[in-house]
């Protein structure tokens, strides 16, 4: 099935997602885009725009430049694990998409966010969500890209100062080498403290 390249073409639809909601370390990053019709439409009819999930690291690279350079608008919100473990996960991941959202630079005139529920607040358009929004609509899936991309590159410079971690590869998700290490080492700063570092 391929994406829809907007829900009104008249409007300025701003895609919302997020990265890294199930890992044990470094932040969760949301994003938010607006694609012009016209560049919606060109991605859509090249076949080359997915789930982040989907596409391979050299693909999804390649996107976010060409995202970032030919969008109408887009930004990059990174909530850090401190917050994660005083908020909850859910609330860090919605304030995320908000925060990204009022950084634009051109106003959104609606909202589109992947997933089951949002939580708006004075100063942001009206908004839908969709579950599995990201293999639906573009700009949802140019979100989901540049949230992922960005936290991966948060990841990699985490992984220099912490090397043991493997975070290069794992993106601080619970893999048993991850939890390996930490019952070998312990855990840092940027682990969450309020999830379940090693398995019961």
């Amino acid at each position: 099935m391929s994406l829809e390249p907007w829900i009104e073409k008249s409007r300025l639809e701003a895609g919302c997602d997020e990265a890294g909601r199930g890992c044990l370390a470094g932040p969760v990053t949301a994003a938010s885009v607006i694609l012009s019709p016209e560049f919606a439409q060109k991605l859509v009819s090249e076949g080359v725009l997915d789930d982040s999930k989907k596409l391979s690291k050299k693909v999804r690279d390649n996107l976010r430049v060409r995202i970032e350079d030919e969008a109408l608008a887009w930004s990059v919100c990174h909530i850090a694990p401190d917050e994660i473990d005083r908020i909850n996960i859910l609330q860090a991941s919605l304030k995320a998409m908000r925060e990204a959202t009022k950084k634009l630079r051109v106003a959104a005139e609606f909202m589109l966010i992947d997933g089951n529920r949002f939580v708006t607040e004075d100063g942001l358009p009206p908004y839908e969500c969709f579950i599995k929004g990201d293999g639906r609509f573009a700009s949802i899936a140019a979100a989901s890209i540049l949230a992922k991309t960005h936290r991966d590159e948060v990841m990699m410079g985490l992984h220099e100062e912490y090397p043991h971690y493997s975070w290069d590869t794992n993106a601080g998700y619970p893999t048993k080498g991850h939890r390996r290490e930490i019952a070998s080492v312990g855990t840092t700063k940027h682990h969450r403290m309020t999830f379940r570092q090693l398995p019961r």
